[in-house]
């Protein structure tokens, strides 16, 4: 089996979709124009998404009061400070910056919304590379 999406309940969905395609580069693959505004985001591997929607059926979590190891969105990032000093100029807030032995470097953030959001460099990969970023290396 492969991971398809995870799936978020979230305050402003039309927004945060927005923001994340804006500032980190995710995709709208389908959209709801109406309530509960389910909206599906892609990477740009194409091959997982996230699903956020305000729906009343139940609480949406107090993701700012929520301690960021609970609930996280973690990016590959190629260069974590400058990606944190774009995303702080664009309403992210920062949270904590880590350097593991390994060779990782992590930094938390939360979105405007209050949603952490994790930088990882990691100093093995722990993914695959696509066919295009091995083309991108060579």
């Amino acid at each position: 089996m492969k991971l398809e999406h995870f799936a978020l309940n979230v305050e402003n969905p039309i927004a945060m979709a927005a923001w994340y395609v804006t500032n980190l580069g995710l995709r709208v693959i389908r959209q709801m124009a109406a309530a509960p505004f389910t909206t599906f985001l892609a990477d740009d591997s194409s091959r997982i998404m996230i699903e956020i929607y305000l729906n009343p059926v139940d609480e949406v979590l107090p993701y700012r009061q929520m301690n960021p190891l609970l609930v996280h969105l973690a990016f590959v990032s190629a260069d974590p400070n400058t990606d944190k000093d774009r995303l702080v100029a664009a309403g992210a807030e920062m949270v904590s910056d880590q350097r593991l032995e390994d060779g990782s470097h992590l930094v938390m953030l939360r979105d405007p919304w209050g949603l952490a959001v994790q930088l990882c460099r990691r100093g093995q990969p722990m993914l695959a590379a696509t066919e295009n970023e091995h083309l991108a290396e060579a």
